[in-house]
């Protein structure tokens, strides 16, 4: 008789999901390890984005419960991005589904007013007020958090593709990724963010 050993009983517990690339307990290693440090984030995301502040808290666990089942599937490459472009669409969702009309009420459909796809010219110049803003922050940094940053967040270059870019090790790499993050998200979402460029 073959006894399993812990190991064993440990691989079975962890068979990978249909379809999946990677097995729950690895998703929730990754969700603790890289999505969680973001919630500061996505609440100043939330609560810049949504009136209603009594439904924050369930707006933040959605967007995690559909970040965490699209992980299931396959892990993004940005997890921040992800966050936020979860939350977004969530919002998109309710706000979608705050404003359904009976089809019988309204005789004109463009009678209902509805937001299209497409952005306005009000959203493309918040667009490119975010992206001054972002700009302003990224040119804060410390050279070498804003080169890191720059790398891994606008050319998509992986950790260890930056770290031999950089003449670094990729331990260096991370802490400056977290020192850069860090740095925009006090700079961009902080009480006193003062966004003046350095001179």
């Amino acid at each position: 008789m073959v006894e399993k050993t812990p190991e064993a009983s440990r691989e079975s517990a962890s068979v990978r999901l249909e379809g999946a690339g990677m097995t729950a307990p690895e998703v929730e290693a990754w969700f603790v390890r890289d999505v969680l440090p973001l919630e500061a984030v996505l609440m100043q995301f939330l609560h810049r984005n949504w009136r209603n502040k009594s439904e924050i808290a369930d707006l933040r666990q959605d967007v995690y419960v559909r970040v965490f089942e699209a992980a299931l599937e396959h892990i993004p490459d940005s997890p921040r991005s992800f966050l936020l472009t979860t939350a977004r669409n969530l919002i998109i969702d309710r706000v979608r589904r705050g404003h359904v009309v009976p089809i019988e009420a309204v005789a004109d459909l463009d009678a209902l007013n509805i937001a299209r796809d497409e952005p306005g010219a009000d959203r493309n110049l918040i667009a490119r007020e975010e992206l001054r803003r972002l700009q302003l922050a990224l040119d804060r940094l410390p050279p070498r958090c804003h080169e890191a940053v720059v790398m891994r967040q606008i050319d998509g270059l992986s950790r260890r593709e930056i770290a031999q870019r950089m003449g670094i090790a990729e331990k260096t790499v991370k802490r400056h990724l977290a020192d850069g993050v860090r740095a925009l998200a006090d700079m961009l979402y902080g009480e006193t963010s003062d966004m003046r460029p350095k001179s």
